[in-house]
């Protein structure tokens, strides 16, 4: 059981990263300075207007429970482990 909650708690810290790592490229991608760098926006004569950003507020959140699972699974390697014969 020990093993497998380490495991786990580790896994969800690695997953956690990645995820937090993709919302902030979907953040740069999809940003408000991503119509200055289309190439149509760059022709003479041309102006480009951007009128609104989508929120991402969901994506945050989304992190933050990944992290507080992660925080949830360390703790409970604590209960865990004082249940093995290591724990004397």
């Amino acid at each position: 059981d020990l093993t497998v909650t380490v495991v786990t708690a580790f896994l969800w810290l690695v997953s956690t990263a990645a995820w937090a790592k993709a919302v902030t490229d979907i953040k740069i991608s999809t940003g408000g300075s991503i119509i200055l760098e289309a190439e149509s926006c760059k022709a003479p004569g041309t102006t480009c207007v951007l009128e609104s950003v989508t929120r991402m507020g969901t994506l945050n959140v989304s992190v933050m429970f990944g992290l507080l699972n992660m925080v949830l699974w360390g703790g409970n390697i604590w209960f865990v482990y004082k249940d093995t014969n290591l724990h004397n």
